[in-house]
């Protein structure tokens, strides 16, 4: 008989994803396996012990989602995978519409071929974005707060007083499929797969995960002084800042590079990487 075996991470939607996992039971048909996916050593093993009708549903957020494609990179899995949102952003979710409140969604299709992104000479994929500037400043600033705090951090306040006081914009190179583009006084330059990250911001709105080219989008915001920046900037949420073409560019390509004149902090599906000077981002479908 198959299986469903559920992998939530306790550590999802502010330590709450086992009880937002948990709440699958009455709503999930045949003999479901509940497992603490940051107990799983292997997932060869893991995968061994399966059979090909048997289901994996995970639970959590989009860092969540990241962990499992970047370990499990290397396995030929048969078995199909669902995804339940139970994260704190669920931006992944938001770009494909699927919602709490309807059953795991399969998707399969959306975790082959994944763009990657090396920083450092390190290579993963990633299933939203990298972002690059202000971004990786508040998700820097926050993983700092929640290290000393356990209450829920305030990204919007983080970002407000980065932009009006404590984050200092730089020069960048952007080279897209070979071509360079240069900016000055750029506040965000993040590479995207889908619409969605940073829980809600829509920095690409035309951007789709589902072209079969694979293209990713590059979006430079830069040129602006701290208030300049400060009035526009909201309407990230709402994809409306490309509007503002003086400041705001959408560039598209298979092979996208950022390179910063100073370190700065950048973040992949959430998690932070601190000191880059460059990044790059290339596609991996058609």
């Amino acid at each position: 008989m198959e299986k469903k075996y559920v992998l939530y991470n306790p550590h999802a939607s502010n330590g709450r994803g086992e009880e937002q996992a948990r709440a699958l039971t009455d709503r999930l048909d045949g003999e479901t396996v509940f497992m603490d996916i940051t107990t799983i050593d292997t997932y060869a093993d893991f995968f061994a012990g399966m059979t090909e009708n048997d289901e994996v549903i995970l639970c959590g957020g989009d860092g969540t989602l990241n962990r499992f494609v970047n370990d499990t990179k290397d396995l030929d899995i048969r078995n199909s995978i669902y995804y339940y949102p139970a994260g704190s952003g669920n931006d992944f979710a938001h770009d494909l519409d699927i919602k709490a409140e309807n059953a795991p969604v399969c998707i399969d299709e959306y975790i082959k071929d994944l763009p990657t992104v090396t920083v450092n000479g390190k290579e993963s994929y990633f299933i939203n974005g990298v972002g690059y500037g202000v971004d990786g400043y508040c998700c820097e600033e926050g993983d700092r707060l929640r290290a000393t705090t356990d209450k829920k951090i305030d990204y919007t306040g983080i970002a407000i007083k980065g932009v009006l006081f404590h984050y200092k914009p730089t020069n960048a190179t952007v080279i897209v499929d070979g071509v360079t583009h240069e900016f000055k006084k750029v506040w965000i330059a993040p590479t995207m797969n889908g619409r969605f990250y940073g829980g809600g911001m829509i920095p690409t709105p035309q951007q789709d995960r589902r072209d079969p080219d694979g293209t990713l989008s590059v979006m430079i915001f830069a040129g602006t002084g701290r208030i300049g920046t400060l009035v526009i900037f909201p309407s990230i949420f709402k994809g409306e800042h490309v509007k503002h073409t003086k400041v705001v560019t959408v560039l598209t390509g298979k092979d996208i590079t950022v390179k910063f004149d100073a370190p700065r902090a950048l973040q992949i599906d959430g998690e932070t990487v601190t000191g880059v000077t460059e990044y790059r981002a290339t596609a991996n479908k058609g």
